[in-house]
């Protein structure tokens, strides 16, 4: 796995052995950032369940003032930590280890105080656990951690149909790659 374009383009990334994680494909992250590339300069970006942190650290590659990981799985959580010190990144990240959900009630108490949102959001539970993406995509929609710019991006599986809406949220594109999916979402 690799970084495919920015400041650490084809560098390296580790990966945990078995099937712990299932990081996503050099060809569904290059259309990502594709898609995203005229908005990632300078955002706040937030990746949730984060596995091997190749989506975030994509991002900071590509100029992202700040990414946060979120990841509940604490050997891959210590993975990103790993994969960021192996690039020389020290700063314009934060991992957060353990429950998205229990984090995501985190940032938001900070983003109450702080006025912090994020431009980007980012999230790829297993696909095994497909209650993940209607309990953190509805939490997204009402939470301080997003403004009405926002996107969300859910990875799914192609043969997982999200909800066009899903509470405050709602779904505007569709992309299938292989057995893959990537649903964009606004706030309504």
């Amino acid at each position: 796995m690799r970084i495919i374009a920015g400041k650490y383009r084809s560098r390296q990334l580790k990966s945990l052995k078995g099937l712990a994680l299932r990081p996503t494909s050099d060809r569904l992250r290059e259309t990502l950032f594709n898609v995203l590339s005229p908005s990632i300069q300078g955002a706040r970006f937030l990746d949730i369940f984060a596995g091997t942190g190749a989506i975030g650290i994509e991002a900071l590659s590509r100029g992202a003032a700040e990414v946060v990981f979120l990841e509940n799985h604490l050997p891959a959580a210590k993975l990103i930590r790993q994969n960021l010190d192996s690039l020389g990144i020290r700063f314009g990240f934060e991992v957060l280890a353990g429950d998205a959900a229990r984090n995501l009630e985190k940032l938001a108490e900070r983003a109450k105080n702080e006025a912090s949102t994020f431009d980007i959001a980012f999230l790829d539970p297993p696909y095994a656990a497909a209650a993940e993406y209607e309990r953190v995509l509805t939490y997204l929609g009402v939470s301080p951690l997003l403004k009405k710019s926002s996107l969300v991006i859910a990875e799914h599986s192609r043969k997982l149909d999200l909800l066009e809406r899903i509470g405050a949220l709602r779904r505007f594109r569709v992309l299938r790659q292989g057995d893959a999916a990537l649903s964009f979402f606004t706030l309504n």
